[in-house]
């Protein structure tokens, strides 16, 4: 981001005062404010140097989750969802369709800026990275994963991951230290509904993907078994 350049948010919400209120407060700490009253209108109106979005999960027409997958197709902003939804299942679907964080409705002033702050931050320097990771790949621990192909590198070999494996890793590594449970990841790598057999289709899928990327699949270092709880990428 140039040094003479406003930090620009595009604020997307059908409630007009919402939108009044991010305005107010994001324009207070000198960023540069686009709004959008719906998810077509925000497609319309993002640009390429749109630094963070905020985005209502719950509009009428295409809805936050669609958004974020259109965005996802070609852009890497930070998109924040805005959302009076946060049961587990929901979150889940946020995160899987590319979003990187939550803010609960009502939402308090050093919240949202926390949230907002911590973005930008990250962004900035993801944005300094190589070129390649800019347009669209991420690395952890010795990964090298596509965001938008299924392809996965590890110590310059690429891997031979069906198409839910990579699912299964891309979810987990873009969001390393988060742990997901059983019917997290089958929800939304399968897009079916969980029931109890389900879990044993993620474990042995997880298996299988530990058998690929980890150097000793029996003791796993990158795939965490968080027990109880579910599993994540440390």
């Amino acid at each position: 981001m140039a040094p003479d350049r406003q930090t620009s948010i595009l604020v997307v919400d059908d409630e007009e005062e919402i939108r009044h209120v991010l305005r107010v407060l994001l324009e207070s700490e000198g960023f540069l404010v686009t709004e959008a009253a719906s998810g077509e209108e925000a497609l319309a109106k993002f640009v390429p140097d749109t630094d963070l979005v905020i985005l209502d999960v719950m509009m009428p027409g295409i809805s936050g989750y669609q958004v974020c997958l259109r965005l996802r197709e070609r852009w890497n902003v930070p998109i924040l969802f805005l959302t009076a939804k946060t049961q587990d299942s929901d979150l889940t679907m946020g995160y899987s369709s590319g979003g990187d964080d939550y803010l609960a409705k009502p939402f308090s002033y050093p919240e949202l800026m926390a949230r907002v702050k911590g973005l930008l931050r990250r962004y900035h320097v993801y944005k300094g990275k190589a070129e390649d990771e800019a347009e669209g790949y991420a690395e952890w621990r010795g990964l090298r994963l596509c965001r938008t192909r299924n392809e996965v590198w590890r110590a310059g070999r690429q891997l031979n991951l069906t198409e839910k494996e990579y699912r299964l890793l891309r979810l987990l590594l873009l969001h390393h230290g988060k742990i997901f449970s059983a019917q997290n990841l089958y929800e939304s790598v399968w897009e079916e509904p969980y029931f109890a057999p389900s879990s044993n289709t993620v474990m042995v899928h997880i298996r299988k993907l530990r058998e690929k990327v980890e150097e000793d699949p029996q003791n796993p270092e990158l795939i965490k078994t968080v027990w109880g709880k579910g599993y994540r990428i440390d």
